[in-house]
C-alpha cells in the first residue's frame, strides 16, 4: 500500500469517525434523563428543586466526586456507588414499609410468594415515569419521599459525624464531618436522589431505564437488556474478523527491511546538542520525581483500602484524605506522563531539522516554570477544595471538580490548555525548516505535527462543561480528555516519536517507518474514536451508543494482538549492531509497553469492555485492573523509555551502569504484574461474582469488601507494591545519579 493511500485512509476514518462521534453527541445532548425543575409529592409538596441538585452535583464534587465513590460506576473502589447504594435502600426501605403494614411482619420474614407479590408492585412503582415533560416537573410518591428522608438521614450521618456510622465511615475511607453544612448535605442527597432515579425510571416509550437498566439489581427489575446480548455477541464477531484481517495484511505486506543495513557506528556519534535540547534535562529530573511521589500517593491509597482512615494506626486521613490521596495519585502519574511525552518532543524537534529557532531555550524554560506552578497549584487547589475550604463556585475555579482524570479546577485547566499550546508553538517553529525542505522525512514530520496539533486542542474539550452542566453531557467530554486525549493522540506522537528515533539512529528505513506510522495510525483509530462510547453505555445515554461502543471498542483491541511481533522487532533491534547496545534498556522499556499493551490494554480491556461483562462489571476492581496495566503498563513505561532514550541521547560518551536500571525494569514490570494478579484482579473477579448474583450494591458494601477473606486479599497487594516502589526508587536512583555521577561507569 502506497503513501497516498494510507493518508487518504486516515483522512477518511478521522472525518468518518468524528461526524459519528459528534452526530451521536448531540443525541446525547437530546435523550439525557431530565432534571426537573421541580420534585413533588403526590400532595402537591415540593420537596427540592432543579437548582438543588444542581448545587447537590457541585457539593459532590467538592468532596471529590468520583474520587469517593462512583456514580453510574465510574470513580473510585472505595466506598459503595452511591446510586446502587441508593437504589437498593430505597427498595427496601419500601418493601420493609409494605411488608409491616400489610402483612405485619418483616418483609425477609415473608413467604416467597408475597415477597414476589411485593417486587411486582415496587418495580411498577419505581419504574414508571412520573416526569412531566411539560410542567417539567417530577412527581413522586409519599412513601418514595419517606424513602428519600429515611435515606438522607443516613447519607447525613456518613458524611458529618453520626457517632453510630463511625464503623461504616472507616470501611469507605469517608472521614467525619467530609460535609460540615446541613444545607450542602441535603443539596448532596437531592444529586444522589436524581442520579439514582435515572437509574431506574424507564425511558419515555421504552422498557428500559436511562442507564440501559444499570444498575443490577433483581429487587427492581433492572436486569441486562436483549441488546446487551446481541452487541456483546457482535463484538466479538468484529473482533474475530478483525484479527484475521489484520493478521493476513501483517503476512502478506509487512516488510521486514531485512536487506536494511544497520551502521556500525552510531550516526548521532557526532550530534551537537543545541541549548534547547539541553535544556529539556530538568523535565526528566521532574518526571523522575513526580514518579515518586505519585508512586507514594499509590501506597497510601492502597492502604486505605484495607486500614481506612490511617496509615499503619497513624490517623493520616485527617490530613490527607482518600480522596485526596487518589486524586493525587491519578492526576500525578497524567502530568508525569504528559511531561515525558512534552519533553521528548521538544527534544526530538530541533535534532529533527538541525536548527534552534531563536529564543527555543527561553521557550522551554518559559513552559517549565508554567508546568511546575499548574503541578503545585492545582495540587493545593484540590486539597482546599476537598477540606471544605472553598465556596462552590471558587471549587470549580481553583480547587476540585471531582471528574476522575480531569479533577483539577477549571483555572489549572485553562492554564494547562495554554501551555499545550506554548509547547505546540516551540515544537511547530522547530521542525518547519524541516517541513519546508521536502525531504523524505515529510510524511513522518506531517504525522508529527498533526499529533502534536491534536495533542494541544483535544484537551480543550476539558472546558467544554461548566460548573453545573448536566452529569451526562459532562462525562461524554470527559470521555474526550481521557480517551481522545490521554488513550488516543498521545499514542499516536509517542508512535511518530519512537519511528523517529530509530530512523536517526538509521535502525529502520524512513519509508518503513512512514507506511508503518501511517497504517498502524488508521487502524488504531478506526477503533478508537468511536470507541469512546464504550465508556458511556451506562451513562444516561441511548441504546445507540452502546452498539457504537461495542462495536467499535471490540476493533481498539485488534491491532494488539500482534504486540508479539512489535516486541520481537524491537529486541531484535536492540542486538543490531553492537553501539546499539548503549540503547538497550529504553528499548527494552519499549518491549515492555508491547507485553502490557497485549495484557493491559487488550486482554483486561476486553475482560471489561463488551456490554454484558461491563454491566456486572463497571464500577468494581475489574477496572483498575484494566485501568494500571495500560496507564501505567502502556502509557507509563513508554514515557520511561522515551525520557531514557533522551537521556541516553544527552551524554552517548559515557557508558551506563546497567545494575541500577536492570533491577528498576524488573521489579516495575514484576511489581505491576504481582500487584494485579495477586489482589486487585481476584478481589474484582469475586465482585463479579457478587454482581450477579446479588447486584452491585453488594459487591461494593462493606459487608463484602470487609470480610476476612477479601481483607486478605487485598492486605497480599503489599507484595506486588512493594516489589513495584522498589523498581520506582532505583529508577530515581539511576536517573538522578546520571548528573551525579553515580550512574556512570567512570574511565579509568
Amino acid at each position: 500500500m502506497n503513501t497516498k493511500k494510507l493518508w487518504i485512509g486516515f483522512a477518511a476514518v478521522m472525518v468518518i469517525s468524528f461526524g459519528i462521534l459528534g452526530y451521536y453527541g448531540f443525541e446525547i445532548y437530546r435523550e439525557a434523563p431530565p432534571i426537573p425543575e421541580k420534585i413533588v409529592t403526590s400532595w402537591g409538596k415540593v420537596l427540592f428543586t432543579a437548582a438543588d441538585i444542581k448545587d447537590g452535583q457541585n457539593v459532590w464534587q467538592s468532596v471529590g466526586g468520583q474520587e469517593v465513590g462512583t456514580i453510574w460506576g465510574h470513580g473510585a473502589y472505595k466506598a459503595p456507588d452511591w446510586t446502587a447504594d441508593w437504589l437498593h435502600r430505597e427498595a427496601m426501605f419500601i418493601l420493609e414499609k409494605w411488608s409491616l403494614s400489610e402483612y405485619a411482619t418483616e418483609y425477609e420474614s415473608l413467604e416467597e410468594e408475597k415477597q414476589a407479590l411485593l417486587q411486582k408492585r415496587l418495580q411498577k412503582e419505581l419504574r414508571a415515569n412520573t416526569y412531566d415533560t411539560k410542567t417539567k416537573t417530577l412527581v413522586i410518591s409519599e412513601i418514595r419521599k419517606e424513602a428519600f428522608i429515611e435515606i438522607s438521614r443516613h447519607y447525613e450521618g456518613l458524611f458529618m459525624n453520626d457517632p453510630s456510622k463511625e464503623v461504616l465511615r472507616e470501611a469507605y475511607a469517608i472521614p467525619a464531618n467530609s460535609i460540615n453544612d446541613r444545607d450542602r448535605m441535603f443539596k448532596m442527597n437531592t444529586f444522589f436522589f436524581w442520579a439514582t432515579w435515572s437509574t431506574i425510571t424507564e425511558r419515555p416509550g421504552q422498557d428500559i431505564t436511562y442507564t440501559n437498566n444499570w444498575p443490577p439489581e433483581k429487587l427492581v427489575a433492572n436486569e441486562p437488556t436483549g441488546s446487551m446480548l446481541l452487541w456483546t455477541g457482535f463484538s466479538v464477531i468484529i473482533l474475530l474478523a478483525g484479527i484475521g484481517l489484520l493478521s493476513w495484511y501483517y503476512a502478506s505486506s509487512r516488510d521486514e527491511d531485512e536487506d536494511h543495513i544497520v551502521p556500525t557506528v552510531n550516526p548521532l556519534s557526532g550530534t551537537k546538542l543545541t541549548p534547547s535540547m539541553k535544556a529539556t534535562l530538568k523535565y526528566f529530573w521532574v518526571v523522575t520525581a513526580l514518579i515518586l511521589v505519585q508512586i507514594f500517593m499509590g501506597v497510601i491509597t492502597a492502604h486505605y483500602g484495607v486500614e481506612g482512615l490511617k496509615f499503619y494506626g497513624f490517623p493520616l486521613a485527617d490530613f490527607l484524605p482518600y480522596s485526596i490521596s487518589r486524586t493525587w495519585h491519578v492526576q500525578l502519574a497524567i502530568f508525569w506522563i504528559a511531561t515525558s511525552w512534552l519533553a521528548t518532543g521538544l527534544f526530538i524537534a530541533p535534532a529533527i531539522s538541525g536548527k534552534e529557532p531563536k529564543f527555543q531555550k527561553r521557550g522551554v524554560n518559559v513552559l517549565f516554570l508554567a508546568l511546575l506552578v499548574i503541578v503545585v497549584g492545582s495540587l493545593a487547589g484540590q486539597w482546599m477544595g476537598v477540606m471544605q475550604k472553598l465556596g462552590l463556585v471558587e471549587n470549580f475555579w481553583f480547587g476540585h471538580q471531582g471528574y476522575e482524570y480531569v479533577d483539577l479546577g477549571r483555572f489549572w485547566q485553562i492554564f494547562l490548555f495554554l501551555g499545550l499550546f506554548i509547547w505546540l508553538f516551540l515544537m511547530g517553529r522547530a521542525i518547519w525548516p524541516a517541513l519546508k525542505s521536502g525531504n523524505e522525512n515529510r510524511h513522518l514530520l506531517w504525522m508529527f505535527l498533526i499529533a502534536s496539533i491534536a495533542i494541544a486542542t483535544f484537551y480543550g474539550a476539558g472546558l467544554m462543561w461548566g460548573r453545573q452542566t448536566h452529569l451526562v453531557i459532562a462525562e461524554y467530554w470527559r470521555w474526550w480528555v481521557v480517551h481522545l486525549w490521554v488513550e488516543g493522540f498521545f499514542e499516536v506522537f509517542a508512535t511518530v516519536a519512537i519511528a523517529f528515533l530509530f530512523v536517526r539512529m538509521q535502525l529502520i528505513r524512513t519509508s518503513i517507518a512512514t507506511l508503518s506510522v501511517l497504517f498502524s495510525t488508521i487502524v488504531f483509530l478506526s477503533g478508537g474514536i468511536l470507541g469512546t462510547f464504550h465508556h458511556l453505555y451506562f451513562s444516561g445515554t441511548p441504546v445507540a451508543v452502546l452498539a457504537l461502543g461495542a462495536s467499535f471498542s471490540a476493533l481498539e483491541v485488534v491491532p494488539l494482538v500482534l504486540m508479539g511481533f512489535e516486541a520481537y522487532h524491537n529486541i531484535k533491534l536492540s542486538r543490531a549492531s553492537a553501539w546499539v547496545s548503549a540503547y538497550k534498556w529504553p528499548i527494552y522499556f519499549f518491549v515492555s509497553v508491547a507485553f502490557w499493551n497485549f495484557l493491559g490494554a487488550g486482554i483486561f480491556g476486553f475482560l471489561i469492555n463488551p456490554p454484558i461483562a461491563l454491566y456486572y462489571m463497571q464500577g468494581l476492581n475489574t477496572t483498575p485492573v484494566h485501568g494500571h496495566t495500560a496507564l501505567f503498563g502502556v502509557y507509563g513505561m513508554l514515557g520511561i523509555g522515551l525520557m531514557l532514550f533522551v537521556l541516553r541521547d544527552m551524554d552517548l560518551k559515557a557508558s551506563w551502569k546497567e545494575g541500577p536500571i536492570k533491577i528498576a525494569f524488573w521489579s516495575l514490570n514484576i511489581g505491576l504484574l504481582l500487584m494485579v494478579v495477586l489482589s486487585v484482579l481476584p478481589v474484582g473477579l469475586a465482585q463479579t461474582v457478587a454482581s450477579v448474583k446479588h447486584g452491585l450494591w453488594y459487591a461494593r458494601s462493606a459487608e463484602f469488601l470487609e470480610s476476612p477473606t477479601l481483607e486478605t486479599i487485598r492486605w497480599l497487594r503489599v507484595i506486588g507494591d512493594t516489589i513495584f516502589a522498589i523498581g520506582a526508587l532505583y529508577l530515581g536512583w539511576f536517573v538522578f545519579g546520571l548528573k551525579g555521577g553515580w550512574s556512570i561507569i567512570k574511565e579509568k
